[in-house]
């Protein structure tokens, strides 16, 4: 007995609906419907809802590998966006410039994951110019690294503009606060 209603009921439902509206209008909104569906991804709902998805996955590969001992090597927490060869191995630090070299004015950037607190810092890698390449702890670490049209946060650029000499030598990895 119900199997009957609900048939009925679908065949008002259905007949009413189609003595509203036309093919080609039902066509027409089927249509924009199909176009406009990949342009939801793009939306900030979806890529903020992506984001929380990420966290709730865990950490990049590089944040579950990541140190906080030896500046020394590639896989110290603050060098998950570096690329080149560290100025700790160079004759200069973290944050500062070997002698004979001087920093470039400007950097890009990094969101780096501290193993020891698990807070997520923005790191300014900044390249040292002035003299040859150092040429020794080179790492391309590409944790979270933007495409090239958000150069501001992209490693593959020589980032020795405002400098007297274009000469690339190290990068350094100056801690700027915490993430936002």
């Amino acid at each position: 007995m119900d199997k009957i209603r609900t048939d009925a009921l679908s065949e008002r439902l259905l007949r009413s609906l189609a003595g509203r509206t036309s093919r080609r209008g039902m066509l027409a909104r089927l249509g924009a419907a199909l176009v406009a569906a990949p342009a939801f991804p793009l939306l900030p709902v979806s890529r903020a809802e992506a984001a929380k998805d990420r966290t709730a996955q865990g950490l990049t590969d590089f944040a579950r590998h990541a140190q906080s001992k030896d500046d020394t090597n590639c896989d110290y927490w603050r060098y998950c966006a570096i690329d080149g060869s560290l100025c700790s191995c160079c004759g200069g630090g973290l944050h500062t410039c070997p002698p004979g070299t001087e920093p470039s004015p400007t950097s890009w950037v990094g969101t780096c994951i501290n193993p020891d607190d698990g807070v997520a810092y923005l790191i300014a890698y900044r390249d040292c110019c002035g003299t040859a390449m150092c040429g020794q702890c080179g790492c391309d670490n590409t944790d979270r690294e933007s495409q090239i049209y958000r150069p501001q946060a992209n490693n593959d650029i020589y980032w020795c503009f405002g400098t007297a000499s274009m000469e690339y030598h190290c990068s350094t990895a100056v801690l700027v606060g915490v993430a936002q």
